[in-house]
């Protein structure tokens, strides 16, 4: 507890990948109150030619109740 996945286009390196999830997880820590060791931060690339399909209609459309941050946009529009 706490599990946070963060979906991206590819292209970032490594390292960014890893600053990110680190600053993340920092910020869960702080925030939500719990530890740094009880925290996990999985980073997916996802190619932007299947972002809709893979992300927007699973992750976004279908959790509206879940989603705290809306996009302000829609693929399918």
């Amino acid at each position: 507890m706490p599990h946070v996945i963060v979906k991206l286009y590819p292209g970032r390196t490594d390292d960014i990948k890893r600053q990110l999830a680190e600053k993340i997880a920092g910020d869960v820590a702080e925030i939500a109150d719990c530890q740094m060791k009880s925290i996990s931060v999985a980073i997916e690339e996802v190619d932007p030619t299947e972002w809709a399909e893979k992300v927007y209609r699973p992750d976004i459309i279908n959790k509206n109740d879940s989603i705290v941050i809306k996009p302000g946009y829609n693929p399918f529009e």
